[in-house]
């Protein structure tokens, strides 16, 4: 596509939403930065009308794109005129010519120019540049309340050379890649009686601390290990090469392998836990794919690849609404049904498109996160409404919990778009009549919300749930674009960059989230109540 018709696509899409301000800002500033359209006073214009509408996290995730493009000078002003937040990583991301950074810095905040003293790449020049503005930017200075109109002088108080003394000290004493802490390689536990774990050597202990070895516990929360252990556990036996799934995503987080043996009272003989250790699994022994070096460059192809689908898309979309609804002068009935059939289609196309942006920012790892606690109800609430249509079009429904104060620990827009997509995937499948039961269940640092499968998922394991792309299944009216295995697949990606599990079984879809209060502080108790 030319330059002038992606610009002219961008300006004439219909950005009076939240959604489509949000895809009009992200794809003018990809234009600007790019290069493919200037930076001029009106363009400029356009983005701030459309900056508040565009949430705080979409506009960082914008300029820390700077960091990918030799961007305009005027565009990195623009970012560093917004919010302190949005400012500092447009300044750390951007790359400018000396000329241009002593052109923009005169316009900066102290703030801004105390980001840019962080950098160690910048040109002498510039470091002088910044330097000629310390009398400004580092100077305290003491005014009273009611001071005389005729008062003395306030006193004034110099940090510069204290600020230089500091940098320096961090510059002298910054700890190289190559030192950082190795990662956790294993760990040794216990457990009690009843199979929970209430001792570890490792840390963080909370995230270990209460998983048990025991499948007899009932519940629609997943066990944390496979049936070797559990049951060597039912038979007081020792065992090795089981698997451990640890929830989260701290240092003791992800698949180990486990070993252990039966702890038995000397005086009594009663059985009283079992010891054992956990080591991470060797490549062979799983079928996780490996850490790829070029990760990030492949995520960024993949989401260069989705702007380009998406401009024509929004386009599409754009016009055929026009004629649907005749703004444009009277439309014949046969061609404004076509117009609408057009939309339909169209609206199911830029929801594939946004799945594919979301598993990009995964795959780069470009995901923004912001820690919140998020009510649940709520959340559950407003999704069952955006997807009333999908449930009246399958004849289906959701029957969702009671109310109550429980909350997540998490991301409010991620968590709200994970929720969404799952029971968006279930309905799609649901036959007419049935009515999808939607579960609370707490647990040890988690709330776990729990959706019975429908009938058509009955009988078939995760493999198969997550082989359903080319399958007839997923393609009956509602069900996503892109398969129903690959929004099962962007459901359980998205729970682990949100700290928590996907669990499929073959009655239950289980999401394992932390919770925004841990029930006794994260900890088995191994005393009697």
């Amino acid at each position: 596509m030319r330059f002038d018709d992606s610009l002219k696509t961008v300006l004439a899409a219909e950005a009076s939403t939240t959604l489509g301000a949000r895809a009009a800002f992200r794809q003018l500033v990809d234009l600007i930065g790019r290069r493919r359209a200037s930076a001029s006073d009106d363009l400029l214009w356009r983005l701030e009308q459309l900056r508040d509408k565009v949430p705080v996290a979409v506009r960082i995730s914008c300029a820390r794109s700077l960091a990918l493009v030799d961007a305009p000078v005027a565009l990195v002003g623009f970012f560093a005129d917004d919010l302190p937040e949005v400012g500092a990583v447009a300044l750390r991301a951007a790359r400018l010519d000396p000329d241009e950074w002593e052109q923009l810095l005169p316009r900066l905040g102290p703030h801004s120019r105390g980001v840019l003293r962080q950098r160690a790449d910048l040109a002498p020049s510039v470091l002088r540049a910044l330097d000629s503005f310390g009398a400004s930017d580092l100077l305290l200075t003491y005014r009273p309340a009611h001071a005389p109109t005729r008062a003395a002088p306030v006193e004034r108080f110099r940090i510069a050379d204290l600020v230089g003394r500091i940098e320096a000290h961090q510059r002298a004493h910054t700890v190289p890649d190559d030192d950082a802490v190795p990662p956790l390689t294993g760990f040794r536990f216990e457990t009690d009686a009843g199979g929970a774990i209430n001792w570890v050597d490792a840390c963080p202990r909370s995230a270990v601390i209460g998983l048990t070895l025991d499948h007899r516990g009932g519940g629609v929360v997943a066990p944390a290990v496979d049936g070797v252990a559990a049951g060597a556990f039912r038979k007081r036996a020792a065992f090795s090469g089981a698997r451990l799934i640890v929830p989260g995503e701290s240092a003791i987080a992800g698949d180990w392998r486990i070993s252990g043996v039966p702890m038995f009272d000397p005086a009594t003989g009663s059985f009283i836990g079992m010891r054992g250790q956990a080591r991470r699994p060797r490549a062979e022994e799983t079928a996780t794919r490996q850490p790829d070096r070029n990760r990030a460059a492949n995520g960024e192809g993949l989401r260069r690849l989705v702007h380009e689908l998406r401009t024509p898309t929004n386009a599409i979309a754009g016009f055929s609404e026009l004629i649907e609804q005749e703004l444009l002068g009277p439309v014949a009935s046969p061609h404004r049904e076509r117009a609408s059939d057009i939309r339909r289609h169209v609206n199911g196309l830029i929801g594939a498109i946004e799945d594919l942006d979301l598993a990009a920012r995964m795959e780069g790892g470009a995901l923004e996160l912001r820690a919140g606690i998020v009510p649940v109800a709520p959340v559950l609430q407003r999704v069952a409404e955006d997807l009333a249509p999908l449930a009246a079009l399958r004849g289906a429904g959701l029957i969702l919990p009671p109310a109550s104060d429980a909350g997540w620990s998490l991301d409010a827009y991620n968590v709200e778009r994970l929720v969404s997509r799952l029971f968006a995937t279930l309905l799609s499948a649901a036959c007419a009549g049935e009515r999808l039961a939607v579960t609370l269940v707490p647990g040890t640092g988690t709330l776990a919300l729990a959706i019975a499968a429908p009938a058509a998922f009955a009988n078939r394991d995760e493999a198969a749930l997550l082989a359903l792309d080319d399958e007839d299944a997923s393609t009956h009216d509602g069900a996503p674009l892109l398969g129903v295995g690959f929004a099962l697949r962007l459901v359980r990606n998205l729970a682990a960059e949100l700290g928590g599990r996907f669990v499929i079984a073959s009655d239950v879809f289980t999401l394992m989230l932390p919770s925004a209060r841990a029930e006794g502080g994260g900890q088995a108790s191994t005393s009697a109540p």
